[in-house]
């Protein structure tokens, strides 16, 4: 489960978290969606991408050397930071697209944090794109099989 993110520990706690799979396969098999290529085309796609994508940052921070806290940005408007990296006194935003070629625009949602008890960090959209391409000056494209 990824928390909600707040710099308000008490407001953290009354937020509902989101449910990844750490299987996506079985995840896949459980809601009929039982061939690669109907996965790849179907209306879900993008959300086993997201989990593929959330849960290959959960291992890597369970299993490395480094130690973050991983959480989400939801606001009442609905404005939605996929991942958000909390490490050093930083957090580093993330989006998720299933594209090679992402609206750069959604990085604009990163200013949300700006404000905040914590620096905002560099950031990105993780993508199915095939070599790391900057937006601005603190974001990039990231490919996905760098993660």
């Amino acid at each position: 489960m990824l928390q909600w993110f707040s710099s308000n520990a008490i407001k953290r706690l009354t937020k509902t978290p989101k449910l990844y799979f750490c299987d996506t396969g079985l995840s896949a098999w459980l809601s009929m969606w039982l061939t690669k290529e109907t996965l790849m085309a179907g209306a879900v796609s993008g959300h086993f991408f997201e989990n593929h994508v959330v849960m290959e940052l959960v291992r890597h921070y369970a299993y490395g050397k480094d130690v973050a806290e991983l959480s989400y940005y939801r606001d009442a408007n609905g404005k939605e930071i996929d991942v958000l990296v909390e490490e050093n006194h930083r957090i580093h935003p993330f989006e998720i697209k299933k594209a090679s070629v992402p609206d750069r625009c959604e990085v604009k949602k990163f200013s949300l944090l700006d404000g905040g008890t914590l620096q905002r960090g560099s950031g990105g959209i993780i993508c199915m794109c095939e070599r790391v391409i900057p937006i601005d000056s603190e974001n990039c494209l990231i490919p996905c099989n760098l993660i």
